[in-house]
């Protein structure tokens, strides 16, 4: 018998812990802590991509899941579209447009070279066509026809050059026909066993597979085509139809349709048995998929019900991701809110000053943070207690601007970890600013004159910077001088939310989140231009990570407005207090990836 010395050229090691590093994969150790034999294997997972900008069902797909087609389908109750999008891994645009609306085409090949064959059209002889047309990246063209006429809601797998077009449904009734494509003509292939639409589909011209479909009744039944002839090969687990499919026939990835009713889950196919995947965060059938895609990095687009134009990828890793999530860690020994801005300092090493304390007192204190515990430290300048103020920096080199006395103040401290001195007084009294960045290169966001106007501070003296496009008050604002983002807040007129999120690159504002979700005031904000965490108002909380803004976990305090925020990045970023004033904390964890595990026995 062989060993797994001889194979793999080492002895099994034993370990007291598990490795952390992806090199484990495929790798087999002895945990002798847990007295087990462990490996670490790929792990599938399905996450959210852009959306379509139509939504429909029953449409063509094509390409992979970083340059995927879709296009034709039903946008019911309005008509079949015409329309075409691309996708770039992220976000779906518009591409050129079929010269024939329809639904139920055969689709394959790549985003810049495909295919879009038969279908369904509605006010057709039979509501069916053999059109064909190509797609070169930016246009249609009509080609040769297929030979069988009026076929839809059959499936095709393949390249423009080499595809093959099965089953389907005719006006007398469902098809076995195949037809394969060279890129210019359409020739007969081999007839599948069993006559059948809507399958699940997956593979190339010489080695495609035909799972489960419809025939009156959903079907269990999978075949293989090997270029000439199809073959009856294991049954699914369930019958199953109006799904998608990616990858090749050896590994092949099923998913989404109806099964019963409409159906999330996902099947792996080693070119013997079927195994479960995870399933889509959203049952849904008719979808479309990228068909030239892998079973380790598969698309699946549109869909009902209701009619959709969600998108989700399905990609494999020896991680698994661990949520992100709120943890209460130590409370602040009185209860404060209003200090606006970014609080200073990291998780471990952290100030808050300032705010209002109830149930009438605004208040001077400052208050430090190590991580375990809060200790008070100097108070900020003598008469100065103050809410609505912008405070950053560090522990050791922090910064505190402006704020509400009453009346708005020009007032400018500096903050050595103990005491508080003067620094440049602001040009115009501020308060309910945003800000962020360190003491000597601070970027300052709304005045109470001006609330789009931008301020920096070189740790001496006051200078001018980009003006945002909506004005900005008790706002979330982070990052640093050169690289800020600006979320939620009031603009002008006062108690108007903003509806978009801003960065600056240090000379101009740009919008890079049209529409907000979850618009209020109220909000903070802690971490980078490229991983930021930020709420308003209430315990919803929205994660920004360079490119789009998603949800993340929620804080257990269901209202924390004006809260303090302590953190230069989103890991680890502080929640201290807020209104109505409280004294609670909560620490955020972003999503990490864990290891794979998987604990070995014998069967």
């Amino acid at each position: 018998m062989t060993t797994y010395k001889e194979i793999f050229g080492k002895q099994i090691k034993q370990l007291s812990t598990d490795p952390t590093d992806a090199e484990a994969e495929g790798q087999i150790w002895f945990n002798t802590t847990e007295g087990v034999f462990k490996s670490v294997l790929n792990v599938g997972a399905w996450s959210a991509g852009g959306n379509m900008g139509t939504a429909r069902y029953n449409a063509g797909g094509a390409g992979i899941q970083t340059a995927a087609l879709g296009f034709a389908g039903s946008t019911y109750p309005s008509p079949p579209t015409v329309a075409t999008e691309e996708y770039n891994g992220s976000s779906w645009t518009a591409g050129g447009n079929l010269s024939v609306a329809k639904l139920g085409p055969f689709g394959f090949g790549t985003q810049t070279a495909a295919v879009s064959a038969a279908g369904q059209v509605p006010g057709s002889p039979g509501f069916g066509t053999a059109t064909t047309e190509e797609y070169d990246g930016s246009s249609w063209t009509t080609v040769n026809n297929m030979a069988t006429a009026g076929r839809r809601n059959g499936d095709a797998v393949g390249i423009l050059t080499a595809g093959v077009a099965f089953g389907g449904n005719l006006v007398s009734g469902y098809t076995n026909a195949t037809e394969e494509y060279d890129g210019t003509n359409w020739t007969g292939g081999g007839n599948l066993t069993t006559a059948r639409e809507s399958f699940q589909a997956a593979g190339t011209l010489t080695a495609a597979l035909a799972s489960g479909g419809y025939s009156g009744s959903y079907t269990s039944d999978v075949e293989e085509y090997n270029g000439t002839a199809w073959s009856e090969v294991n049954n699914l687990p369930a019958t199953r139809g109006l799904g998608s499919g990616s990858g090749i026939q050896t590994n092949a990835l099923i998913f989404a349709g109806n099964a019963g009713g409409l159906t999330a889950t996902a099947l792996r196919y080693d070119g013997t048995n079927w195994s479960t995947e995870p399933s889509m965060s959203t049952a849904r059938a008719n979808t479309a998929s990228a068909q030239s895609g892998t079973a380790d990095a598969a698309l699946g687009f549109s869909g009902y019900s209701p009619l959709s134009n969600a998108t989700e990828e399905f990609n494999t890793s020896v991680f698994s991701p661990i949520a992100a999530t709120w943890a209460s860690t130590t409370s602040t020994p009185s209860p404060s809110a209003y200090s606006s801005g970014a609080s200073g300092g990291t998780p471990n090493a952290g100030f808050m000053a300032g705010g209002f304390s109830p149930p009438n007192a605004v208040t001077n204190a400052t208050l430090n943070f190590d991580g375990s515990s809060w200790t008070s430290s100097g108070n900020l300048g003598a008469s100065k207690a103050r809410m609505n103020l912008g405070v950053s920096g560090t522990q050791t080199a922090g910064l505190s601007v402006g704020g509400f006395t009453p009346g708005s103040l020009t007032s400018v401290e500096e903050y050595d970890g103990s005491n508080w001195t003067g620094g440049g007084a602001l040009p115009t009294a501020t308060q309910q600013s945003g800000g962020a960045g360190p003491q000597t290169s601070y970027m300052m966001l709304g005045t109470d004159s001006d609330r789009s106007e931008g301020l920096s501070y070189n740790g001496s003296a006051w200078g001018s910077e980009g003006s945002s496009s909506q004005g900005f008050a008790y706002g979330a604002l982070t990052g640093q001088e050169t690289a800020a983002l600006a979320f939620y807040g009031a603009t002008s007129p006062a108690g108007t939310s903003r509806s978009t999120g801003e960065e600056y690159n240090g000379t101009a504002w740009t919008t890079v989140v049209p529409s907000l979700p979850d618009q209020g005031s109220s909000g903070s904000a802690g971490g980078t231009s490229t991983a930021s965490v930020f709420a308003g108002s209430n315990a919803t909380a929205r994660y920004w990570d360079g490119t789009t803004v998603g949800a993340t976990a929620s804080m257990a305090v269901s209202t924390r407005g004006n809260f303090y925020a302590i953190g230069n990045s989103a890991n680890g970023f502080l929640a201290v207090n807020g209104s109505p004033a409280n004294h609670s904390v909560e620490q955020y964890n972003e999503e990490q990836q864990a290891l794979g595990y998987k604990t070995l026995t014998s069967s």
